[in-house]
């Protein structure tokens, strides 16, 4: 029988994320339970609900919502059911947890904005990497003043070989939204953005390249492929963000690339005082002592609760507070708004403005 003090979850979308979020929240028991799942493929979700002892397995996104036991909803399906679905959830008073990227481009975005706006109610987009114990000690130290004035970063991911599930929906714009800019570049932009005191962006100038796909190379392991089905998405993209008040962002990605690369997540930050580098698992401040130049490695905790967990419980906190999340509505509609004039920086060939009206 449900706790009243206990936060009830709908899922939506058993897959691997999907499992992802049943395995994390799981381990917040006291403040949460799931009540339903569901998926288009209902026998995954029936085995979900055996697995993690879930009592009801709804026939329907739609079903799932329009229950009166369910408090909160985690959209986890792909990119071009994330604007819908969060809508609809958040017009029938429910809260909701989004996997990235929140819309499928800044239109979709807004739409979901509005809602927010419009019913009160909590969306968060599920941005693990600023929970993660190096991002958390680099935060930390940004707001006690170590760095100074951060006036450049530069964030990226090269991965190697690794275009996922080639002709599914992962590399159909229509239902992806993009390639390695909207899949991986979406989490190194929220990321930057929280470490650099969330500036505005006004501006951007990019390029995006798709030389591996097409020709079916860069072939990653994640997914599984369909010879038959499309790839119309990029490979590559590169970006400089200008921000309001003059900073700047330079963004790298890619799904496949000739490069030597270790294929892991990047953050440089560089500020008047001092400096940060992520890279992977590790880090290290960087500064300037008695004329010599210092580096300070950061060290992660050897027992942590994982980043997960941590997101985990301050989306639960923000619905049981109303506080607004880290990653709210309106950092997706920053990063959407930014990968949609990435690409319209790179048809076009100049720089294009942002359009922040709702």
């Amino acid at each position: 029988m449900s706790s009243p003090s206990k936060i009830r979850i709908g899922l939506i979308g058993a897959g691997n994320i999907g499992n992802v979020h049943l395995q994390e929240f799981g381990k917040l028991k006291e403040e949460c339970e799931f009540v339903a799942v569901t998926d288009t493929f209902l026998p995954l979700a029936e085995q979900r609900a055996q697995q993690y002892g879930i009592p009801v397995v709804s026939a329907s996104p739609e079903e799932l919502i329009r229950r009166e036991d369910v408090d909160a909803v985690i959209v986890a399906v792909p990119n071009q059911a994330h604007a819908p679905l969060t809508i609809l959830a958040l017009e029938h008073g429910k809260h909701v947890l989004v996997e990235k990227p929140m819309g499928l481009d800044s239109e979709a975005a807004k739409q979901i904005v509005r809602a927010q706006q419009r019913t009160g109610k909590t969306v968060m987009v599920a941005h693990q990497m600023r929970w993660e114990p190096l991002s958390l000690q680099v935060k930390e130290q940004i707001d006690r003043g170590e760095l100074g004035k951060i006036y450049t970063a530069k964030t990226g991911w090269y991965r190697r070989k690794g275009i996922p599930g080639w002709g599914t929906w992962f590399t159909q714009h229509g239902q992806s939204g993009g390639g390695p800019l909207i899949d991986i570049g979406v989490h190194m932009l929220d990321l930057a953005f929280f470490l650099m005191g969330e500036p505005k962006p006004v501006s951007v100038y990019g390029s995006t390249y798709a030389e591996f796909g097409p020709r079916k190379k860069g072939i990653g392991s994640w997914g599984k492929p369909d010879w038959n089905g499309i790839y119309d998405v990029e490979d590559l993209a590169t970006a400089i963000i200008k921000m309001e008040e003059g900073t700047s962002l330079t963004l790298e990605v890619s799904w496949a690339v000739h490069m030597d690369t270790d294929s892991s997540p990047f953050l440089h930050l560089m500020g008047s005082d001092g400096g940060a580098v992520l890279r992977g698992g590790e880090g290290k401040f960087l500064t300037e002592r008695f004329d010599q130049t210092v580096d300070v490695p950061l060290v992660a905790p050897e027992e942590d609760e994982g980043a997960r967990v941590r997101l985990s419980r301050h989306f639960l906190d923000c619905v049981r507070t109303g506080r607004t999340p880290w990653t709210s509505a309106e950092t997706g509609l920053r990063s959407n708004l930014i990968i949609d004039a990435i690409y319209e920086s790179s048809r076009k060939g100049g720089e294009v403005k942002l359009d922040w009206s709702l």
